[in-house]
């Protein structure tokens, strides 16, 4: 009779954590969800710059670096730039971008930017010779 009230508890605790797991699944997928449909979807289009990169179209979706690196996110060709140049990430809704100490600097609407900047709708930022444009969708 103890064995049968003991698998009969291990039943029951299995169950009670299935439900557990599964309420914390939906409440965490419902947020993710949520944050998902306020936030603002950014947008890099390179606009000006080499024939190998103009045209390009990249998604934020969360920190996109760019650079002359492989490793970079975004490979740019040219001198002026740095292995990891710059970092575009989105802040809530606003994107900010931030030079990465490149050796020759990150220019966000003709000013070479100090620090973290948010950047706005139409923006231009410039990276060595290549010129991108953001869009928030």
């Amino acid at each position: 009779m103890p064995a049968v009230v003991l698998f009969i508890g291990r039943i029951f605790l299995v169950v009670a954590l299935f439900v557990f797991l599964f309420a914390i699944m939906k409440t965490g997928v419902g947020l993710v969800k949520g944050q998902r449909s306020v936030a603002a979807v950014w947008c890099i289009d390179i606009i000006d710059g080499s024939d190998q990169v103009k045209g390009i179209h990249v998604d934020i979706m969360g920190p996109v670096v760019v650079g002359r690196s492989p490793g970079a996110d975004i490979m740019l060709p040219g001198v002026y730039v740095s292995g990891k140049h710059a970092r575009f990430a989105p802040q809530g809704p606003a994107l900010v971008v931030e030079d990465l100490n490149s050796r020759n600097g990150t220019i966000a609407n003709g000013r070479t930017i100090l620090g973290p900047t948010v950047l706005h709708d139409g923006d231009l930022v410039q990276v060595g010779d290549t010129v991108m444009r953001v869009t928030r969708q």
